[in-house]
């Protein structure tokens, strides 16, 4: 893990977007995006093994890690998280990078190289098919659902305590939540999961982000964004992560789709041993694929 990798601070109307930053001020830009209840640590073992002529900045999204919560009322989808990253990439004054999206940020950087084709130079989604889709008559039901719990927790929100855990404790519940961490993948995302208070430690991630996405897309408009995508892309599914929560057996077989989709449009799709957090447990099994894509040397051979 490089401890000595910068701090990134972008100021927002809300407060602000942290991170860090890695590599030379010149290199080619990469974005990393984390998953869902994670935080920009996901990328502290992994990015050390990647090309050093590359410019490296992962964000806390906004509500994880040391970004600040968004505002009392404000949902967190993912049209708010492409507008973020927008903010970003502003500041940093970039016109054109590559993304590397772990789950939830694989669907961020999806969509957002769907929206923003011309920014985005490579796309590497990591243990992601950069969709998830619902069936067309579920999503009103589903869009329904996810506004009226925010609401319900609004109301409850001012009785709501927040829970002090010694460090300990919140390791243990975090190895619990996430059991394809290892220990030590754990404490690297405590060091930014964490916020100290009086009697101990409380998670820093906003309770909200737990909440269903509220903008659900069906798999004919995830064809319709994926036919978009100008990026070369690199898709790299863990055999014991999403490629077993979403098997090949499954009545939607939306991955074999979606998986077909970036096939027929040149991109590689490679298979690893591990579990949905392979790239933090164990980097070297996914460092190659990614060092090739990136180098635009990536074989096209594909499992």
């Amino acid at each position: 893990m490089d401890c000595d990798a910068p701090e990134l601070i972008v100021p927002v109307a809300w407060g602000e977007l942290r991170g860090r930053v890695w590599g030379p001020d010149q290199g080619f830009p990469v974005l990393c995006l984390h998953g869902w209840a994670d935080n920009c640590g996901t990328f502290n073992t992994l990015i050390p093994l990647l090309p050093k002529e590359c410019r490296y900045v992962a964000v806390d999204l906004a509500g994880h890690g040391m970004s600040s919560h968004r505002p009392a009322g404000v949902f967190y989808s993912y049209p708010a998280y492409v507008a973020d990253i927008l903010r970003v990439v502003d500041a940093l004054q970039w016109e054109r990078f590559s993304i590397i999206g772990h789950s939830m940020g694989g669907a961020i950087a999806t969509m957002f190289s769907t929206l923003f084709p011309e920014m985005v130079d490579a796309l590497v989604l990591l243990d992601s098919y950069g969709f998830e889709p619902k069936d067309l008559e579920q999503i009103p039901d589903l869009m329904r659902e996810a506004t009226t719990e925010v609401l319900r927790f609004e109301k409850k929100k001012e009785a709501k305590k927040e829970r002090v855990y010694t460090y300990e404790k919140a390791l243990e519940r975090l190895l619990e939540a996430n059991p394809a961490l290892s220990t030590q993948s754990a404490r690297i995302l405590l060091e930014r999961g964490l916020t100290p208070v009086e009697g101990g430690v409380v998670f820093s991630r906003d309770f909200q982000v737990n909440f269903k996405n509220n903008v659900p897309v069906s798999l004919e408009q995830s064809l319709d964004l994926q036919s978009r995508i100008q990026a070369r892309v690199l898709v790299v599914l863990a055999e014991e992560g999403f490629k077993k929560k979403y098997p090949d057996s499954d009545p939607q077989k939306f991955p074999l789709v979606l998986v077909q989709g970036y096939r027929n449009q040149n991109g590689i799709v490679v298979t690893v041993p591990g579990d949905h957090h392979i790239h933090l447990n164990r980097p070297e099994t996914v460092a190659p694929f990614i060092s090739d894509f990136l180098r635009n040397k990536a074989s096209a051979e594909t499992t």
